[in-house]
Order: C-alpha cells, then structure tokens, then sequence
C-alpha cells in the first residue's frame, strides 16, 4: 500500500470521529475516538504530542515527567504525574463537547495534525530519528495506519 493511500486511509479513518477520552497506557498516549459508524478507534502515540483547545496546551507528553504536587516517587507508575491530573479533567470537558474531527493533515517526517470543533486540536511530532513506531490509529481486527510507513502492520 503506497504512502498516498495510507494517507486517505487515516484520513478517512478519523474525519467525522468524536475524540472522547486522553489517557497513557505506560508512557504513550492513547486517544479514544468513536467513529462516525459507532466503532472504536485509537490513537496510540510514542512520540511528542499535544491537545489543544483554541491555540492553548490543555496537555501534552511531556506532562508525564512531571509529578503533582506532593506525589511520591512512584508517582509516573502511580498515575499520579500532571499528565495524569490534565487528562482526567480533559475528558470531563470531552464528554460534554464531544469534539468531532474535521480534518486530518499529515505533514513531513510522521507529523500528524487533526482539527476538531468546538476549537480541540490534536497535533503529533515524532521526535526522534530511530526507525520505531511513532503513532498508530486504528481500529480493533481493521486496517491500522502509522508512522514510520511500512513498520506499522495490521494487528488480530
């Protein structure tokens, strides 16, 4: 499957989806999306990236280095980082405006931008030069789509 296909099919996989949920499983990000049929769909993301809300950081990857204060030393392995803490009030603002994914850019070197209304945007930045896995989205037994190209393979 060539670059420009692999391209539409991400496209076409998150436009029109309702971005619900921001959490981490370890240290990557995992996006919740329902798509526009009802299916669910990931965004699962090992490199630096950032949700925004009218231009402003609601939260970003680099949050998980960061403990709340207070925390204890196990905090990254507690959840208990202010990733932890901006995710959990993201996604109460997320149930209530159900932002819909309006348009998926793909830019240079894996970048990944998606606009959604009421003013939400996720972008992704790969950041690093290794040839490993950067983001996934995907849905369950579907096709999944990522960066680098050819890497990411459809998973049973």
């Amino acid at each position: 499957m060539g670059a420009d296909t692999k391209s539409r099919g991400v496209r076409r996989l998150l436009t029109g989806a309702v971005l619900h949920s921001v959490g981490r499983a370890a240290d990557m990000g995992v996006l919740e999306l329902t798509g526009e049929q009802g299916e669910d769909i990931a965004l699962h993301v090992q490199c630096a990236f950032r949700v925004l809300h009218d231009g402003q950081i609601l939260v970003g990857s680099r949050d998980m280095t960061y403990v709340r204060g207070g925390a204890d030393p196990d905090a990254f392995d507690n959840f208990a980082t202010a990733y932890d803490d901006r995710a959990a009030l993201l996604n109460r603002v997320l149930g209530g405006a159900r932002p819909q994914i309006e348009t998926v850019l793909q830019g240079p070197a894996g970048a990944l931008a998606l606009k959604a209304t009421r003013g939400f945007s996720v972008e992704v930045f790969p950041d690093r030069s290794a040839t490993e896995e950067s983001w996934r989205a995907f849905t369950r037994g579907g096709q999944h789509y990522g960066y680098p190209p050819g890497l990411v393979q459809k998973c049973l």
